[in-house]
């Protein structure tokens, strides 16, 4: 018996809905989005694997998990066959568990190039516990390499996160080629489940058109959630607390539960 199998939840699932967290620029958003997911999707009483595929780690240390601490990461599973079994570790949140990542992972694109099926690396490696959860989240690094295309290989579909700035699209065309590439050769059935938009600020008359542009492109794939610019949701990842527990009655919160909402019902 797996040391989760005594959670709540509904383990066994053989159908545990496995979403990658993508967008190759950085600071829209992506292991804030990963974090906050995965802990509303939790509160909604689903159990929940967190995979950091970052060799930033950011969505480790959004947890409280210490980098710097940890002998073993996802690197030890797509590298050196550890089973995936043995990094799974609770974090502090009831209903989710992660696979962390360290700085050990930055090696993994050169290292991957010469394996034996690595694009399949992570999927492989998931079979054997995706059962036991409803969902599995995984945060990928912003790049188009190796590790996201693990992720894709892996995932049923991708959600993407896209901040309400200027050149917002910017660079998406690369990333849905590479989800069409993905599908057609090693994953046919991947989808885009979902865009939402991050960094909202209503105040403002660039948001707005933002959406309105991202959603003439995506179409109803654009969550009706939008993720507000806030101080709080910038702050709780150096308190390694997602922030339904470190604001939980705040805008933020709010949203990402709505989020939650809306990704159980599409799925």
């Amino acid at each position: 018996m797996s040391e989760w199998d005594d959670m709540p939840g509904s383990a066994g699932n053989p159908a545990a809905h496995v979403l990658a967290v993508v967008n190759q620029k950085g600071g829209v958003g992506k292991s804030t989005t990963a974090v906050n997911l995965s802990a509303t999707l939790a509160d909604g009483g689903k159990r929940v694997l967190l995979i950091d595929l970052d060799p930033q780690g950011n969505a480790t240390s959004g947890y409280g998990l210490d980098k710097n601490q940890r002998e073993q990461c996802v690197y030890d599973a797509l590298l050196n066959d550890v089973p995936l079994s043995q990094l799974i570790e609770p974090v502090g949140v009831e209903g989710v568990f992660m696979v962390p990542s360290t700085i050990q992972l930055a090696g993994a694109e050169i290292e991957l190039v010469s394996a034996f099926s690595r694009e399949s690396k992570l999927k492989q490696m998931l079979e054997p516990v995706k059962g036991d959860f409803d969902f599995v989240v995984i945060d990928c690094p912003p790049s188009l390499g190796l590790l996201t295309i693990n992720a894709l290989t892996a995932s049923d579909g991708v959600l993407i996160p896209v901040q309400c700035e200027y050149y917002a699209l910017e660079g998406l065309s690369k990333l849905l080629e590479s989800v069409r590439l993905v599908k057609t050769h090693l994953n046919p059935g991947l989808e885009v489940f979902g865009v939402v938009m991050t960094m909202y600020d209503a105040r403002t008359r660039l948001s707005q058109q933002v959406v309105e542009e991202v959603k003439d492109f995506f179409g109803e794939r654009v969550f009706d959630t939008v993720i507000p610019r806030s101080v709080r949701l910038s702050e709780a990842p150096s308190y390694g607390q997602p922030i339904t527990i470190f604001d939980s009655s705040g805008r933020g919160s709010e949203a990402y539960r709505q989020l939650a909402k809306e990704v159980m019902a599409r799925v």
